[in-house]
């Protein structure tokens, strides 16, 4: 009988331990039945039982074989705008994370209204679709479907596939994998135990490598090595998430990234990993007071928003700020306060920039969309 400790594991930290702890053995045997279900399916796709499609156009896919924090989200939308700007008809196709939306196809935005709330469309659709004028979002749960649809109502001739690594019913014409630079497969495991999705081998499915969050650019080449070792026909690319600018909802200021220098700020943050909104802050010189960190797409309600106002207040923070993507989340939960904001992300190319899109664009000529 596999017995489970009462408490409840922090998995950021799980996903980083190599030593035997409380729950190594309940999450070694999860992930020996997690791995057998893995192996199954890409036998199935492999042995051509499973049908794989391909859609009306070039499609990208961005994804990553670990449970979040590489920045899919910023590299979406990044692509999308480069695409948009070459002259394509540009849409994204989403899973939708989160959602509470029932229909085989939602319409997150035809790329100017916004057409569906954060509650159904989880927050990182809703994101894409509020920063991204000119750029329908299209949610299923079979993204081949809402391929078709964004093909038929918009006209799309160039799809990015959202989080699209695991999504092996479709068949992306370019299929981009994001690994963390500095911590690429945490501690090796997979899924519950550690961060995989699949095993390492698995990226040999992808066509660019991408290694994000590259700030320590002596790790970053160190991590780089390993791939290019392991897949030197696969080409390294090397970015990094740079803050952009901060926002105060609830102010007429617009201050900038500079303003935070030495200022007290109280963080917080549901994402993947936390810590490292903190480390932006701490990097941009705030004072981080104090921080508190949330599971990955945290479901807030209002009475721990009006509790971490209220700690600001006590502590007497000059900002409340929390990540962007956190900020879809609690925009209609939270009390008007003018201390309280968020920091927006972008993603920036380290080096390789011009040759990545090159990537791109050739592979465009090749399918004759252009």
């Amino acid at each position: 009988m596999m017995i489970f400790p009462k408490t409840k594991p922090d998995w950021s930290q799980l996903h980083k331990e190599t030593t035997l702890g409380p729950w190594s053995l309940s999450m070694a045997f999860l992930s020996v039945l997690y791995r057998a279900g893995v192996g199954l399916r890409l036998w199935t796709y492999n042995r051509g039982l499973s049908r794989r499609r391909s859609l009306p156009g070039f499609g990208v896919s961005v994804g990553n074989i670990t449970t979040g924090g590489t920045g899919k989200t910023p590299a979406v939308a990044m692509v999308a705008v480069w695409a948009k700007k070459e002259g394509h008809r540009v849409a994204i196709l989403s899973r939708g994370y989160g959602g509470t939306y029932q229909n085989e196809v939602l319409e997150v935005s035809d790329g100017h209204d916004i057409k569906a709330d954060q509650g159904e469309t989880g927050d990182e659709p809703y994101l894409l679709a509020k920063n991204l004028p000119g750029i329908p979002v299209v949610l299923s749960k079979k993204r081949y479907l809402a391929g078709l649809y964004a093909h038929e109502k918009f006209g799309t001739d160039f799809f990015i596939l959202d989080d699209g690594f695991q999504h092996l019913n479709l068949k992306p014409d370019l299929n981009i994998a994001l690994i963390d630079g500095a911590n690429p497969f945490g501690n090796g495991r997979l899924l519950p135990w550690g961060p995989l999705r699949e095993p390492v081998n698995q990226l040999g499915r992808a066509d660019v490598f991408i290694l994000t969050r590259v700030s320590d650019r002596e790790i970053g080449e160190k991590n780089g090595k390993f791939l290019k070792d392991k897949f030197p026909s696969i080409p390294v690319f090397f970015a990094d998430h740079k803050a952009k600018r901060f926002v105060l909802p609830y102010s007429k200021k617009t201050p900038g990234l500079w303003s935070l220098e030495g200022k007290r700020v109280l963080g917080f943050a549901g994402i993947a990993r936390p810590e490292l909104f903190r480390d932006t802050l701490m990097g941009l010189g705030a004072d981080v007071i104090h921080f508190k960190g949330f599971r990955d797409h945290y479901h807030f309600h209002r009475e721990e928003i009006v509790s971490i106002i209220q700690t600001g207040k006590d502590l007497k923070a000059d900002y409340i700020l929390t990540t962007e993507k956190d900020w879809v989340r609690i925009e209609n939960i939270s009390p008007v306060c003018r201390q309280m904001g968020y920091l927006c992300i972008e993603f920036t190319f380290v080096s390789g920039k011009a040759d990545f899109f090159g990537i791109i664009r050739n592979g465009v000529k090749r399918k004759q969309i252009s």
